[in-house]
């Protein structure tokens, strides 16, 4: 499955890297993005697995729900 996150929509609050830091780091600019993403802030960061692990628990404490699960 694939897992997004919408940058250009992420405030920096950081509960993904808190609740997932095998996932999910913020940048130099604040925003979220998975580790060793290259992604720019204005793009959707994307990665593939098929394990969600603690994924589940940073989208659901995502206050802007800018974390997707894509099916």
């Amino acid at each position: 499955m694939k897992i997004t996150i919408e940058r250009p929509r992420c405030i920096g609050c950081g509960s993904c890297s808190a609740l997932c830091p095998n996932y999910f780091e913020l940048d130099q600019a604040g925003l979220s993005h998975f580790l060793g993403s290259k992604a720019e802030p204005q793009e959707t960061d994307e990665l593939v697995t098929d394990d969600l692990g603690c994924v589940q628990e940073a989208i659901d404490a995502c206050p802007v729900q800018c974390i997707k699960v894509v099916i």
